[in-house]
């Protein structure tokens, strides 16, 4: 059974379901998108409230974990990547973050021309419409809902007024002009539902009849004639199939799937992929190298008052919360929770932020384990550019295996300065009149852990991943021997096969990838259908005019 199509896209996440519905707008192209999952249909996926399932959810997550990580005492921790249509943007937290303007000028600088700020902004406009954004800096016509919540409890509030007390400043909107400060945070959530690439693309995309969407097929590997590629052998339910793309593929199957399925086809380390007798089509040293990821850590404060959601934290409750959702769309389901946020420096001479905290008027774990028994709440802060760097290899030849991640945790000094000032400048906020009213012990790490050695201690034992993986594909110049794609996102070695997802990140964006993730999508579409880019903006970010001798 061979079928025939002009583009074969393997993966239906967030940059894959933006390229289907890119693609396929010409009614002359025949779109193939290639998804290992099944459906997204059901509450545990489109009521944001409950984003702690599906990313614990076998039938929704690949299930993949680090190797045991050196730094972290030999912890594994959880990798989870969406395994559904919508892909990771079905089970993520929903956080709407498009980074910095300097992230992507750094992607430039290291070899991604065409993708500075002024490149990719025009991009982020053209996908979303923001509900409440800056003017001028927003897109309003996109096939993304961006919004924000009803900011329903007193906590958020007081964040944001905290962050001022303590000399931070406040953004409007820290998706336009300025990044930096305390903020009412975005989220993909449209009239009360998760609004994910499947919902905001693909199933527009699939009321076209070019576009054929395959669910439960695992692909095994890109297809070649000589050095270009010309289909991908895929499977469903034990039988393997072939599909052929007479003009390309397009790998968009995450930063762990996307460098697989490339060693998987011959494309990678060579003496790697002779270990396990994979013959090379193509030796690229970059392929699962520059593994990047953010850590968080849960800084937790009990509550005097009782207006968190712990009060919540019962079936009874769940369930009205839950019936209010299904009936109405609204109430305490339609949001994700995480309704303010900050971007911080976290020290003078740094020109952008490098702190990010989600903030959550709970006390609580990814895992939905609730760690306090009772009223708290929470930020969720981690430094953002860490310096280790990981890798994914295989551990077989065959599709069906696990890879081997290692994300190399903690690996370089720095982090641990980093994430022991990020700790101690949440304390100090915190610590601001305006949490006085709520504000009991601290739950986590706890007020008797101070010093240097005990906070590494609580570091090395409770860091999470935000789940943030990115790089292994890593975008640069031609002649860079890491680099694994040019700047259009075409695989460096051979020919008519490109990657486009987060994976091509060359440095980790300034927050969640989601976001970027669907704009390497928009972007990458132009490029694969040979159209000129948008025409670059000439707006400029808000940089602290200080940053040089101030830390806020």
């Amino acid at each position: 059974m061979n079928q025939q199509f002009d583009f074969i896209i393997v993966g239906a996440g967030s940059a894959g379901c933006a390229m289907a519905y890119r693609l396929s707008e010409d009614p002359t192209n025949r779109v193939l998108v290639l998804e290992f999952g099944g459906t997204d249909a059901g509450p545990f996926i489109q009521m944001p409230a409950a984003l702690s399932y599906p990313m614990n959810m076998s039938r929704y997550d690949w299930g993949y974990e680090s190797d045991p990580e050196p730094h972290l005492g030999g912890r594994r921790l959880a990798t989870p990547r969406g395994k559904v249509i919508g892909g990771s943007s079905s089970i993520n937290g929903m956080v709407y973050v498009r980074g910095h303007a300097c992230d992507f000028d750094a992607w430039e600088e290291m070899g991604a021309s065409g993708w500075g700020h002024r490149n990719v902004l025009p991009y982020y406009q053209r996908l979303e419409t923001s509900h409440g954004g800056e003017a001028g800096w927003r897109g309003t016509d996109g096939p993304l809902h961006v919004t924000r919540g009803t900011k329903w409890n007193p906590l958020f509030d007081a964040f944001k007024a905290a962050g001022e007390q303590a000399g931070y400043g406040v953004t409007a909107d820290y998706n336009g002009q300025r990044q930096e400060g305390f903020a009412d945070m975005e989220m993909t959530v449209h009239k009360g539902q998760r609004w994910s690439a499947a919902n905001a693309y693909l199933k527009p995309a699939l009321k076209r009849p070019n576009v054929e969407l395959i669910k439960g097929a695992l692909v095994r590997r890109v297809l070649f004639e000589g050095k270009r590629a010309v289909g991908i052998e895929y499977e469903i339910g034990g039988e393997i199939l072939n599909a052929s793309a007479s003009r390309e593929v397009v790998l968009a199957a995450s930063s762990i799937n996307s460098p697989k399925i490339l060693m998987q086809s011959g494309i990678g380390p060579a003496a790697h992929l002779a270990e396990h007798g994979i013959d090379v089509v193509a030796d690229r040293a970059g392929v699962g190298q520059n593994l990047q990821d953010h850590l968080e850590l849960y800084i937790q404060q009990a509550c005097v008052q009782p207006i968190t959601l712990y009060k919540h934290w019962n079936l009874i409750s769940k369930g009205l919360i839950g019936l209010q959702w299904l009936l109405q769309g609204k109430g305490l389901g339609a949001s994700n929770h995480f309704e303010a946020c900050a971007f911080i420096r976290s020290k003078a001479g740094i020109k952008y932020p490098d702190i990010q905290y989600h903030f959550l008027p709970f006390a609580v774990r990814y895992d939905g384990k609730a760690a306090a028994e009772g009223h708290g709440f929470q930020a969720h802060v981690g430094p953002m550019r860490s310096k280790s760097r990981g890798r994914v290899q295989l551990t077989s030849s065959d599709p069906h295996a696990k890879p081997s991640i290692l994300f190399n945790y903690m690996a370089h000094e720095d982090d641990w300065a980093e994430f022991r000032t990020a700790i101690r400048l949440t304390r100090e906020i915190f610590g601001q009149e305006a949490f006085a009213p709520y504000r009991g012990k601290e739950i986590q790490p706890g007020s008797q852990v101070q010093s240097d050695d005990e906070l590494d201690g609580f570091i090395r034992e409770h860091v999470e991943s935000a789940y943030h993986p990115c790089g292994t594909c890593r975008m640069g110049a031609l002649d860079d021997a890491n680099a694994v794609v040019d700047p259009e996102c075409r695989v460096i070695g051979v020919d008519g096969l490109r990657v486009a997802d987060s994976s091509v990140f060359p440095q980790i964006t300034n927050g969640n990838l989601n976001a970027p993730s669907i704009m390497v999508g928009e972007k990458a579409s132009d490029h694969i259908l040979g159209k000129d880019p948008l025409p670059a903006s000439n707006q400029e970010p808000w940089i602290h005019p200080d940053w040089e001798n101030s830390q806020r």
